[in-house]
């Protein structure tokens, strides 16, 4: 799987030599190796070596299988010019995008300006999942989901926003997750118009909207799910707007296929929520990447163009957010497949009110 993963750079580009992989999580998605501080020197040739210090190295050996592990002592940059002087490396490339700007012109003086930007995004090869990722990806959603349910039975009249965030994280940690993918939202009553409302010490009162937006790490691959309910009663304008964020969900769940560009996916729910005249209350993106970081390749926004791929694993997350009154967000993660996609969440979606 590691061999498959280093080929896709050599493949997209011909012109590499050689590169230099800093981010950490390519470096895990390149080298399964899950520790920090460390770095990818990856050749054409087949050379490949993982640069960490004396803190990894023995995490590294056990991790690490097609990668030589170097610990090396002193400079960074002498470690790599080594390398390089070894292998008859005129040209490196590297993740500029990535990168301090002083890191880079500290490394194209001390190795004599034969450093460059990759033409290519790792971020982006992340972007489609084989098998082994998708499964990870699964097992935090259902993670995520049997917390959702367990919740459920937790919030009530009295409890804070944070005891629920509290109950969430002491939940996931009991059923395998190694923590939360993000910091969790938990927003109630006229807090629920805020999209990134983290949870505050807010109580929790009947009536209420109680918008929960939360994901679980299993393994390093992330969950990111959105439900939105209703303690003791629901007004009837929060009915409409419900039932509007869910159809509108339910059109981009059914439109969504291989070949289609993002933008078009989030015009869908976008367009629907618009027909009824809250166009201007949705102001986010449909939704994004999920795998090794919580926010991916590709983009479901106005202005992404990429093109979806099978097996790019992405949120639909349309909402409708009214300041001083409150906001609905419904979200779930799907694979992308060639006739359409397979919905991993499977928390109900219908109106729940507590």
């Amino acid at each position: 799987m590691v061999s498959t993963r280093v080929e896709k750079i050599f493949k997209r580009d011909e012109s590499i030599e050689a590169v230099f992989v800093s981010k950490k999580e390519n470096v895990r998605y390149l080298s399964n190796f899950k520790g920090d501080e460390s770095y990818l020197f990856i050749t054409r040739e087949g050379a490949k070596y993982l640069l960490t210090d004396f803190r990894y190295t023995e995490q590294a050996k056990k991790e690490v299988t097609e990668f030589e592990v170097i610990d090396y002592k002193g400079k960074l940059y002498d470690a790599i010019k080594d390398l390089m002087v070894s292998h008859n490396i005129s040209k490196l490339f590297v993740e500029g995008y990535h990168l301090p700007f002083s890191f880079v012109s500290e490394m194209k003086e001390k190795l004599e300006d034969r450093i460059y930007a990759l033409s290519i995004s790792l971020d982006e090869l992340r972007s489609v999942k084989d098998h082994e990722e998708i499964e990870k990806i699964k097992k935090a959603v259902e993670i995520a989901d049997r917390a959702f349910e367990h919740i459920l039975k937790f919030i009530k009249p009295g409890i804070s926003e944070n005891d629920v965030v509290a109950e969430l994280n002491y939940f996931i940690l009991k059923n395998g997750a190694k923590g939360f993918s993000f910091e969790p939202i938990v927003a109630s009553g006229k807090r629920s118009s805020l999209p990134h409302g983290v949870a505050t010490d807010k109580k929790i009162e009947a009536g209420d909207t109680v918008l929960i937006d939360f994901g679980c790490n299993f393994d390093g691959y992330m969950s990111d799910m959105t439900r939105t309910v209703f303690v003791g009663k629901v007004e009837n304008q929060m009915v409409k707007i419900y039932h509007i964020v869910k159809e509108a969900q339910q059109k981009a769940e059914e439109f969504i296929k291989e070949g289609l560009k993002a933008n078009e996916i989030d015009k869908i729910a976008r367009g629907y929520i618009g027909s009824f005249g809250y166009m201007e209350k949705f102001g986010h993106s449909l939704g994004h990447g999920v795998g090794l970081e919580i926010h991916e390749l590709p983009r479901l926004s106005p202005k992404s163009e990429m093109v979806l791929e099978e097996n790019m694993v992405v949120t639909i997350e349309p909402g409708i957010y009214i300041e001083d009154f409150g906001g609905v967000r419904i979200e779930d993660i799907v694979v992308v497949k060639s006739d359409g996609c397979e919905i991993l969440t499977k928390s109900s979606k219908e109106l729940i009110v507590i």
